[in-house]
């Protein structure tokens, strides 16, 4: 990413990028979601694996997380203030096992294609060697 990008981006250095973080911990904290817990795995097919890599317990509280926010939707009702200011939203679960999925399906689309480019350097080879031989 540019450098300008990145300061754009950054809370810390960008007033605008600082409300709109503190007023999604707000809305996260109302609900009881974590950052992490917006991604969809029916959408993204590396969240779906990152999902399946991560230790059980972490993703039933996901799912916990889900319910109990689709739930407190569907009353239009609140988390309680006392649990609200429990709450951790941008605390990242998902953020490190997504990076390593990633990481290897960029190494898998890698050696897919030294793998093709094997296969047809062999097919290539194996057109010639007939010619070679008969010669």
């Amino acid at each position: 990413m540019s450098s300008f990008l990145q300061t754009f981006l950054d809370p810390k250095k960008n007033w605008f990028a600082a409300q709109h973080m503190k007023t999604l911990s707000k809305r996260l904290r109302k609900y009881g979601l974590r950052y992490d817990d917006l991604h969809d795995p029916y959408y993204d097919l590396d969240v779906k694996e990152a999902l399946n890599r991560l230790p059980r317990e972490i993703v039933d509280a996901r799912n916990q997380r889900l319910k109990r926010a689709m739930d407190l939707s569907m009353k239009h009702e609140y988390l309680p203030e006392n649990l609200q200011a429990m709450q951790t939203p941008f605390r990242s679960y998902l953020q490190e096992m997504l990076d390593l999925v990633s990481g290897d399906e960029k190494y898998k689309m890698r050696f897919m294609e030294l793998t093709c480019f094997a296969d047809h350097v062999t097919l290539f080879c194996w057109d010639y060697l007939p010619n070679i031989l008969i010669s």
